[in-house]
This record gives C-alpha cells, structure tokens and sequence, in this order.
C-alpha cells in the first residue's frame, strides 16, 4: 500500500507544482497515472518512490519499493550492476563461493544464494543475454538501459513498482512482453505513461491536474467514456452561459431603453407643470445617477457571466479547429507515388534485409512500417524520401512533395522565434494578421510568437508543427512520421490524431503505438525483420 497524504511540492525556485495532493493505492492495485505534460506526474512518481522529498506532506509506504526512471543518463557513470545496486552483493557472493567466508560478506548477501540465477533469468527474458553486469549503463542503447531496468524487477522481486514510462524505448516485441507482466504480476504497480496500449492493460486511472488527483475507477477506456461524458457537460454549460449572456444583455438593453423612456417622460411632464430650471436640473442629475447604478448593475452580470463563459472556454481546447488545413485539389487517389522493385542496402557484401523488396505505394494509402529495433526501417524511409539509393535494385519516387516528421520534430528551427517559424511557411503570401490567426488556433498566443522554438516543449513543437503545414496550405503527396507519439501527452495525441485524420493525402508512419495506428485508420503494414 501507498499513502500520500497533502503533499505538495515546490521547485528549487518556489514555483509551486502541486499542493495538497492526497491519495492512497491499495496492494495488488495497478494504477495509470496520467495527465498532460509538465503537470508533475514524474515528480509525484518521485515522491512515492522515496527518491524525492515532497515541500509538505508525508508518505507511507507498506513494501519493497522499486523505480523505473524515463531517463537514465544519471546512471551512464556506473555499471549494470551497480545501477541496479546488486554489485555489493554480487561481490559478496563471488567472493563466499571462492571461500572468503565472514560475517561481512554473509551480511551484505544476506542469504540471497539464487541472485546470480534470478540474474541470468531476467537479462535471458529481456534478450539481454549478451550483456556484461559490469558493462557501464552509458554505452548502451535507450532500449537497453529500459530493458535492464525492467529486468531489475525480477532480480528484486519488489511489492511495490513506480515505472515512468517504461516503454518509450522498447520495440513492439519487448512491449509485448511488459504488457504480459503488467497483466500477470501481483505486485503493486504505479505506471505513467501516454501510450493508450499500455494503459489499457491497467486500473484504476489517475489524472493529475492543477485541481489535485482525480480517480477513475476502471481502466483507461472507462477513463476515455468518462472524459467525454465531461466535455459534453462542459459544451452544454458553455451553451447555457453563451444563452445566458445573450438574455443578460438583452435585458439590460430593454431595462436602459425603458428607463430613458420613463425619463424623457418625467422630463415633458416637469416641462408642461412649469418647473423650475434648477428643480429640473436637480431631478435630471439624480435620472443620469439612477440609469448609472442600473447601467453599472447590468454590466457587473454580463461581465460575470463573460468571465464565467472564458473560463469554460479554455478548459475547453479547440481540436476540432487543430486541422491541417490544405488545398487537397491536387491530390489524386491511386496514383503511383513509390515504385521500389527488388531493393535492398549494405554495406560490403552485408545486406540489411535477407530478402530484397518490392514496394509499391499510390496515393491516398495508409501505410505502417513495421519491426524490431535495427531492422531497417529509417533506412527504408531515407530511401523512399530519396536521401540514400538502395546498393541493390530500383526504385522511382513520382511524388512531387513529402515532408518527413521525426519524434524530434527536426522541421521546427530552434534558432527561430515561434511567429518566424511559422513565416518560413508562408508560401502563399498570407498577411501578417493572418498568420497571427492560425497561430492563435493552434493555442500559440500573443506571449508565445516571440518565444523561442528551443524552449518549446515536445506537444507544443507538435502543435506549432501543425500549425505550419496549414500556413504553407498546398497539401504534400507524402506524409511521413517517424514515432511520432513518443513525446506527446493525451491531449497532444488526440490533438495530432485529429489533423492526420483530416488528411486525404498518403500516409507513412513508424510507430510501436497500436492504438494510435488504429486511431489514424492505418490501412496495412510493411513488415521488417
């Protein structure tokens, strides 16, 4: 079990990240934790895995306790083993077994004779069998470093297992294999993740927002139902206070008309009685006040309900406007665009696919490329784009424009403010005000156009990505993503799901992500290795 009870926490410069958050995780509970980025999701992680102290609050923690970071460059320095901290008692072990018997080395072992078997195992589980313990962390690959991390759970046999985002580096094979333990363990499990397909796997559901934590008790297609549930009572009280608003200013137009009415009245009757010049004056002064205080009266709710109507508003982003918004008349379906015909590439003698391919890609296709890690297929991509041609075989590219998206989003300058990025993409001569405009769509405000890309997170490059395709509006032939999602939250993805949905061009991506492949409408696979 897991407690949290009002933690809050402050960054180094007293920027509060979270206050009063109180939750408990029961034993044998699987539980997502999700939220968008930059909420602190990571950090509360920390908290409940001991490796950072909250500003308040205390936490509680019943069990062996074990982590699993998203990065792992503060581990680079060090060995497996001792990044895995067995190196004492793996030593210890070696040396009883040699015959150096002492009560120091018995200690530190502390009776765990099957380490070095449960070792082999998990590295063998892992396909990691060809690794050293005494390897440094820093010459292996992200996909490794996760690997070894996730094999340290079957060398500890923990209760309690904190992962942050455990599968951004893996292959399709290996998160295979994390979803069957996530679906068979007992032990307890806190997970953080934006990848749908994991989150299937478990519950109850976790959101982290500026208004604390809020549990969803099911898994995370209950989450998704609930959610809309959420967002259609948000649009039905944006509605109610958009009518409301109309009605308040309505009537406080009829109410200021009326008065003036009254008023203009009271004034002919004072003229016709002959009433003094400065009686008059008197009653016109305290008319002019009365219609104020009424006027200031009407104002204070419609500006309420003004403020009331933004607020709702802003919870509420547009996705439907996030489209990509292109002149699709030149696009022409079942045109042949990739013709590739026994194609292979190597280096020497060495080719990368034991078989050449026949490739054929027209207009209008969905198509995913597919495989384990190192087998070929951002090679295939480059070669498809044009950047390299194959050692063997022919292919003919009759596509007149492509555009290629890394997981980086290396089409956004870092040198370049957010408003110059987007002017690189004004092909069509679009006026300074306009391009303000589609920038505001994209969430990109007044404070954000002379920010500098470099300081963009992951989903706001996306976004501004997005954003500058629709500025440049011819649509491309090609559209290519290479692991697009990896660092994206929820509302990015969906953001990024509804633009590519909107596209009637063709479509390649490179993604581990089955969910968000399902959710594009990916139409069949080129399968490598």
């Amino acid at each position: 079990m897991v407690t949290l009870q009002n933690i809050s926490y402050n960054h180094p410069n007293k920027d509060l990240l979270f206050y009063n958050v109180n939750l408990t995780i029961n034993r044998h509970d699987k539980v997502a934790l999700i939220g968008n980025n930059g909420i602190g999701k990571s950090t509360l992680l920390g908290i409940m895995a001991g490796i950072l102290k909250p500003s308040k609050g205390t936490v509680h923690a019943q069990g062996t306790r074990y982590y699993i970071p998203q990065l792992f460059g503060q581990h680079n320095h060090l060995s497996i083993s001792e990044a895995l901290k067995i190196n004492k008692k793996l030593k210890a072990l070696k040396e009883i077994l040699s015959g150096k018997v002492d009560e120091a080395n018995l200690t530190l072992l502390d009776d765990d004779w099957t380490l070095e078997e449960r070792c082999r195992h998990a590295l063998d589980f892992w396909q990691l069998d060809d690794l050293d313990l005494d390897q440094k962390v820093g010459s292996l690959s992200g996909g490794q470093k996760t690997r070894v991390f996730l094999a340290g759970i079957s060398i500890h046999q923990p209760g309690i297992i904190l992962m942050d985002e455990p599968d951004n580096h893996l292959d399709e094979g290996n998160r295979r294999r994390l979803y069957d333990f996530v679906q068979t363990t007992t032990s307890t499990l806190v997970v953080v993740s934006h990848n749908r397909e994991l989150l299937k796997q478990l519950q109850p559901v976790y959101e982290l927002s500026r208004e604390g934590i809020t549990v969803y008790g099911g898994d995370y297609e209950f989450y998704v139902r609930q959610k809309m549930i959420e967002k259609d009572a948000l649009r039905e009280d944006i509605r109610n206070k958009e009518k409301a608003l109309r009605k308040a200013k309505l009537v406080k137009q009829k109410a200021l008309e009326k008065k003036q009415k009254l008023d203009a009245r009271g004034r002919k009757k004072q003229e016709k009685a002959g009433m003094p010049k400065v009686a008059m004056n008197a009653l016109k002064n305290n008319a002019e006040k009365s219609t104020a205080r009424m006027k200031g009266i009407h104002t204070e709710k419609t500006d309420n309900i003004s403020r009331q109507l933004h607020r709702l508003r802003k919870s509420l982003p547009g996705l439907d406007e996030m489209k990509f918004d292109f002149d699709n008349s030149s696009l022409h379906t079942g045109k042949v665009l990739i013709d590739a015909k026994h194609i292979n590439f190597g280096y020497g003698q060495k080719m990368l696919w034991d078989q050449p391919l026949d490739i054929m890609i027209t207009s209008g296709e969905r198509i995913a490329v597919k495989g384990p890690n190192g087998s070929g297929k951002t090679t295939l991509v480059k070669m498809i784009l044009g950047e390299i041609e194959p050692k063997v075989g022919f292919i003919h590219r009759f596509c007149t424009k492509a555009v290629y998206i890394d997981q980086d989003y290396a089409i956004i300058d870092d040198k370049l403010s957010v408003y110059d990025q987007a002017l690189q993409f004004n092909s069509t001569a679009l006026q300074e005000h306009e391009i303000k405009t589609r920038l505001n769509r994209f969430l990109f405000t007044k404070n954000h156009w002379g920010k500098p890309c470099a300081v963009l997170s992951g989903g706001e490059k996306m976004r501004l990505m997005l954003c500058c395709l629709t500025i440049s509006s011819r649509a491309p032939d090609l559209i290519i993503l290479d692991e697009p999602t990896n660092n994206l939250d929820i509302q990015n993805m969906e953001i990024l799901t509804t633009a590519i949905n909107d596209y009637q061009g063709t479509l390649i991506v490179i993604a581990h992500d089955q969910y968000f492949l399902d959710e594009i409408n990916i139409k069949r696979s080129i399968d490598l290795g």
